[in-house]
């Protein structure tokens, strides 16, 4: 810079004051391109770092893709530019250019050169000049790689106008192509052997928690009831959990790839994986349960036997001697001496308090395995052999009011999922009116119902009996449409009920075809095999026959005069029907109940049985089996006995009169093989598994569906669209599992009080968790297996 000299020594101060001005002036402008200078270099130098940290991010990004991809696919390093350094020359220069330009002796030239007119200019593009000798000097050097980089890439430009590849990109290119011609499944796959994630497993001592994916896996899969009344299919439900599930596939593909099998999922492996996630996490958090249900039923191991399973449901054990309680466990003890299936049969267990008006005799039972003993006990010493099958106990109440026991809670929870495949239910309408659970169908693969009772006679036998009877019908309707495939009735003496066709499927204890072949051959010997007359025996309540019976002799007491009927019985109305019989002078002598094999009964030539509310009456197949006379109504309950020769029946009382004077004064005849064997458990089993169409299901065959194995289930997969039919099925399902969830409305339809979860009782007596630990319920749902929800799984986790 040049200023005038000053000439005049006079103007000395002002030469000063303007000197001052100057050295002010250029401060301010040194400071402005100074902090100008200093943000040029800072923007400079940010952009220096981002396009090297780009640069490394993308190196990265593509190693990591190709290492992912197969361990023998690598790229070639890429060959960087040298690190900008002239970012660290830079900063000396500029501390160097600020200590000489802030000097003292730049102050003084300064002073020195200034003068009164001086004309104050400052030639910035020299300062200019000097910063950008001393930047683009130093830059020079490091800019050559990046002159190099577009110098090469401007030569490969092709005759399109379009540039060459960058060599990172070509050598990922090339080995992208020859990932595609690889044929081999398992040479794409074999990488992932020695993957690091993997590894990283292998390594892990924990469980790890259930992820968000998997907890919505377990719920569209558990809430397939819920979705179904939407026209979710349970195959769409399936698709959804396979695709949240897509880690586990993964690692299912990767088990098939070291096992040497070719890598297919099948999605009940999924689902079976997502089952045993389940119970390992649960299994970590220090979680168990007692009841039939508990969390290891998640993991169904294979059945090594390929024995199915059938679990027989009924409504009454011993020792009440009725009916549901001896029938069904002879049907299990006959279903499993044929040793194809395995069998567990499910009774009720009742409280003590319960206990004393039920059973007989006073007796009760302190424990379910004191009760079983009982039962085995009884079973073996009528059948002559040991049967293998399992008994198991749920919850029961006994209703007064019924005259019956009502399942306290879900019935189907006490069946563990592992044995969830072939049901039978003994009285199906009975079980279900009340039953807020898992669908039967739903959790079986085929259900059974059999037809015991015809509750339709009993209830019109009550005030207002018709207007109940009405509803009850269309009632017992739904729930067999809701719960059943195949509902077998006994006789016609039933309601029509949808799905059902008739047969008898029940057979004599084979106690009594041995006295009924003892009395055949102390007849051939010429001996008195029948020293006594009549006799009727049964539940003493008027609904049992009981109400015909004194009607009929009152109505004939002049014609059958000298006439005298020994009558077997303990039950509620027994004091009402003695009186009764007594007021109308009638010869009846009334004695306790006992069992129908009893050796005080071997005597009697006639057994009367005027019912017409039985389905099929076991004491008259019973009085048959043992070669006696059998005086019965012509009705629909007697049809099957009605083809065998000492079978009597009657179209009206006066016919009544005539048959038990027939009876009296012939003998009867003795049985042949062939009805023996008709009456027989081995004839019943076979006609039960032909009419039931288990010897398709036990041979894997279903009309309209194919059943596979898997994990020792056989699972019925559908291959069309759900019928009308099945649509409206599940809504009566769902909206019974509703009704029945509400208390109110189980009590106005005439539920026990605190049947629709179990009592601190039953905890105690078999065991169990209490039904808020054991059965939480999310919405209207409750989670599939057995006894437990989404929320309480949530709150383990």
């Amino acid at each position: 810079m040049n200023f005038p000299a000053m000439n005049n020594g006079r103007q000395t101060q002002t030469a000063a004051n303007s000197s001052s001005s100057a050295f002010s002036f250029i401060s301010k402008g040194w400071r402005e391109v100074r902090d100008s200078a200093d943000a040029d270099l800072r923007l400079m130098k940010d952009r220096a770092n981002s396009f090297k940290n780009i640069a490394a991010s993308f190196d990265r990004e593509i190693e990591n893709l190709i290492n992912s991809a197969t361990p023998t696919f690598t790229v070639p390093p890429i060959r960087q530019s040298s690190e900008i350094e002239f970012m660290k020359k830079l900063h000396p220069k500029i501390s160097e250019f600020r200590r000489v330009y802030s000097a003292p002796e730049i102050s003084r030239k300064v002073m020195e050169k200034c003068g009164p007119r001086a004309n104050l200019g400052i030639d910035l593009s020299r300062i200019r000049s000097t910063i950008a000798a001393e930047v683009y000097g130093t830059m020079e050097e490091d800019m050559k790689g990046i002159i190099e980089f577009n110098k090469v890439r401007s030569e490969k430009l092709n005759e399109e106008g379009q540039f060459g590849e960058w060599e990172p990109i070509r050598v990922l290119k090339t080995r992208f192509r020859e990932f595609e011609k690889k044929n081999s499944t398992v040479e794409i796959f074999a990488g992932f052997k020695n993957n690091e994630i993997v590894e990283k497993v292998k390594s892990s001592l924990e469980v790890p928690p259930l992820d968000v994916p998997e907890l919505l896996a377990v719920l569209v899969r558990q809430s397939g009831l819920f979705l179904d009344q939407f026209g979710i299919r349970r195959n769409l439900c399936d698709k959804i959990v396979e695709n949240l599930c897509s880690k586990r596939k993964n690692q299912l593909v990767l088990r098939s790839l070291v096992a040497g099998e070719p890598p297919a999922v099948d999605p009940d492996k999924i689902n079976d994986e997502l089952d045993l996630r389940i119970a390992s996490v649960l299994q970590s958090t220090g979680h168990c349960s007692e009841s039939g249900g508990s969390w290891t039923d998640f993991m169904k191991p294979d059945v090594t036997d390929g024995k199915r399973h059938v679990a027989i449901v009924t409504t009454a054990s011993l020792p009440w001697m009725t009916g549901t309680a001896v029938n069904p466990l002879f049907r299990a003890a006959y279903l499993a001496k044929s040793e194809k299936q395995k069998v567990t049969l499910l009774v009720p267990w009742l409280c003590r308090s319960d206990q004393e008006l039920v059973y007989p005799n006073n007796l009760t039972f302190c424990s379910p395995e004191e009760q079983e003993n009982y039962i085995r006990d009884w079973l073996e010493e009528r059948v002559g052999f040991k049967a293998d099958f399992r008994i198991s106990f749920y919850p029961g109440k006994f209703s007064r009011e019924r005259r019956s026991i009502i399942p306290a809670g879900d019935t189907s929870q006490f069946i563990p999922s592992k044995d969830a495949d072939i049901a039978i239910l003994e009285e199906p309408e009975h079980l279900n009116w009340y039953h807020h659970g898992k669908r039967w169908t739903d959790k079986f693969n085929h259900v059974v119902g059999i037809v015991h009772t015809n509750y339709l006679e009993y209830i019109k036998r009550e005030k207002n009996g018709a207007l109940q009877a009405f509803f009850v019908k269309h009632i017992n309707n739904l729930v067999i449409r809701a719960h059943c495939h195949k509902v077998l009735r006994l006789s016609a003496a039933t309601q029509d009920m949808p799905k059902s066709v008739i047969c008898n499927v029940h057979g004599v204890n084979p106690k009594f075809l041995k006295i009924g072949e003892k009395v055949a051959a102390e007849r051939e010997l010429g001996q008195q095999a029948f020293s006594k007359g009549a006799y009727f025996l049964g539940k003493m309540v008027w609904a049992k026959g009981y109400k015909e019976l004194i009607d009929l002799l009152a109505k004939h007491k002049n014609d059958l005069d000298g006439f005298k009927l020994d009558v077997y019985g303990n039950g509620e109305d027994a004091h009402e029907v003695q009186s009764t019989a007594k007021r109308l002078d009638l010869n009846l002598n009334f004695q306790k109940g006992r069992d129908h094999a009893d050796d005080s009964l071997h005597g009697y030539k006639v057994f009367i049985n005027p019912s017409v509310s039985d389905v099929l009456c076991t004491a008259t197949a019973e009085a048959l089996a043992m070669g006696k006379f059998v005086v019965c109504a012509d009705h629909p309950s007697n049809e099957f006995f009605s083809s065998f020769p000492n079978c009597l029946t009657y179209k009206s009382p006066e016919d009544f009169v005539a048959k038990v004077k027939e009876a009296l004064a012939n003998e009867p005849q003795p049985l042949t093989p062939e009805q023996r064997y008709n009456l027989s458990w081995e004839a019943a089993t076979k006609r039960f598994i032909e009419y039931s169409e288990l010897d398709r299901i036990l041979n894997n065959e279903h009309s309209g569906t194919m059943i596979r194995k898997s994990n020792g289930k056989l699972i019925a997969r559908s291959v069309s669209m759900p019928t009308l039919s099945e649509m409206v099925d599940g809504g009566i399902a769902f909206a019974h599992y509703c009704l029945t969830g509400n208390e109110f409305l189980r009590l106005c339809t005439g539920a026990i009080p605190g049947t629709r979860d179990y009592g601190r009782q039953h905890c105690k007596d078999l065991h169990l968790l209490p039904p808020q630990v054991e059965s939480p319920i999310y919405g209207c749902l409750r989670y599939a297996c057995p006894g437990r929800s989404l929320v309480g799984l949530c709150s383990y986790l």
